[in-house]
């Protein structure tokens, strides 16, 4: 118990967020853990242990080893699998007391390395109440995707919900979120851009946004890391409302034939930003950059993301 208590506190065996970590730490600080049995009577769905065939393996137990036969483990604690210790388990709360317990201990008996970060996701409350059959208000992802498309879902709910916490589930919200970021921001951005792009022969492209594009993804790559995926998302939204302004600013739908090459090279440095924009979103809307990179080769301006 000391020694798995000092490897949380370390952060050997990290545990993310915080509080799930104080959450663990408070546990074993005030709890005297003790051995447990890692067998059951015999129950027709368990495996049977191999010195006593009346008697089957704790559910946990088994459970557990899946992780490690799952990456190839074929049961030497000296020949582990290339993939282990993972870098990331991702938990959900409720069960992570066994997971901070239970599998470390299983795994220091062992003497098989623990995983480096333990994150624990949290719940979905549905406009402001817990999902229940009975009140009919179970969401139903397959539904939801199939009507909205599964990038609009898997966006929506990694914006909204800060990666670790509970949050609320609102169908409404996912339409105002569809409509303010995805139709109004990321495509009309997209389609303006196309449609100006269309009318040149050729553009060209400076130094001018560069900064701006490697600060967005100084703080988009830190905000993976640290599993933020709502501010990595927000900061691929800053550089969407910068484009705005920059085109704002410099005007390149006015003619003027003394400055052509400035609308050419305007044009050309919004046609860059967009294409690391398009590569930013891979993780979160994988269809939407592809249809991105393809319009950016054709510059062929289609609705990516229609009104709803």
């Amino acid at each position: 118990q000391n020694q798995l208590l000092k490897k949380i506190k370390d952060d050997e065996f990290k545990i993310e967020p915080l509080e799930r970590k104080n959450e663990i730490l408070g546990f074993l600080e005030k709890q005297k853990l003790r051995d447990i049995a890692i067998s059951r009577s015999k129950v027709e769905w368990g495996i049977k242990l191999p010195f006593d065939q009346s008697h089957t393996a704790y559910v946990w137990l088994d459970a557990f080893l899946n992780y490690l036969t799952g990456t190839g483990w074929k049961g030497e604690s000296k020949i582990l699998p290339r993939f282990w210790p993972p870098d990331t388990q991702l938990m959900a709360k409720d069960i992570l007391r066994v997971h901070a317990t239970i599998w470390p201990g299983l795994l220091l008996a062992l003497n098989i390395s623990l995983p480096k970060r333990l994150f624990v996701h949290g719940f979905f409350t549905v406009n402001g109440q817990k999902m229940s059959k009975s009140l009919g208000n179970v969401i139903d992802p397959v539904y939801l995707a199939e009507k909205y498309g599964a990038d609009v879902l898997r966006f929506f709910l990694l914006r909204e919900i800060p990666f670790g916490q509970d949050g609320d589930f609102s169908e409404k919200r996912l339409k105002e979120r569809y409509n303010s970021d995805l139709a109004s921001g990321l495509g009309n951005l997209v389609a303006r851009v196309l449609t100006m792009a269309k009318k040149l022969k050729t553009t060209t492209q400076n130094l001018k946004l560069k900064k701006e594009i490697d600060n967005t993804w100084k703080k988009y790559k830190k905000a993976l890391e640290e599993f933020k995926f709502n501010e990595a998302l927000i900061s691929i939204w800053e550089l969407i409302s910068f484009c705005d302004r920059y085109i704002e600013k410099e005007r390149p739908w006015e003619e003027n034939k003394s400055a052509s090459w400035r609308k050419e090279e305007v044009i050309g440095n919004l046609l860059f930003t967009i294409s690391n924009i398009a590569e930013m979103l891979k993780p979160f809307l994988p269809e939407t950059s592809e249809k991105i990179f393809k319009q950016l080769k054709t510059k062929e301006a289609k609705p990516l993301f229609p009104r709803i």
